[in-house]
């Protein structure tokens, strides 16, 4: 039997992986996957490539699951809410477009939001709508 039960506390579990794995890919700290990688004297390249495929392998489960469930017009509905919703952070002053760490992690909030959006959004529709998800059919 399929998990039956969603709540907000799974949404919240889904966001936290999401950011971690957004934030260890890049952010404006040293301590990032890039930052590591861009350290070409720092050695240690077959533990970076290693941590560089299970980041990809990750972000391809990610990517595939959001795709699979909100398709392009939900990932083009989900940019343009949180465009919009940073612009009016900035029109009401409350964003700094010219602090550019700011306006980074702004980015990585947005980005892992909407990959928890879309790893979530099944299970949601289904609640709401009393509508399931079928990808794959066993006969």
């Amino acid at each position: 039997m399929a998990y039956e039960r969603f709540d907000f506390k799974d949404f919240l579990i889904r966001w936290g992986i999401a950011l971690v794995l957004v934030f260890a890919t890049f952010n404006p700290t040293q301590w990032s996957y890039f930052r590591w990688v861009m350290d070409v004297e720092g050695g240690n390249w077959p533990l970076k490539l290693l941590a560089g495929v299970v980041l990809l392998i990750l972000y391809v489960i990610f990517l595939r699951a959001t795709w699979r469930s909100i398709g392009p017009i939900g990932l083009a509905l989900a940019a343009a809410f949180f465009g919009a919703l940073v612009w009016v952070f900035v029109d009401f002053g409350l964003l700094n477009v010219y602090e550019p760490t700011i306006m980074t992690y702004v980015l990585l909030f947005v980005l892992a939001t909407i990959l928890a959006i879309g790893l979530s959004w099944s299970h949601v529709r289904r609640r709401i709508a009393g509508q399931a998800d079928v990808d794959d059919v066993d006969d």
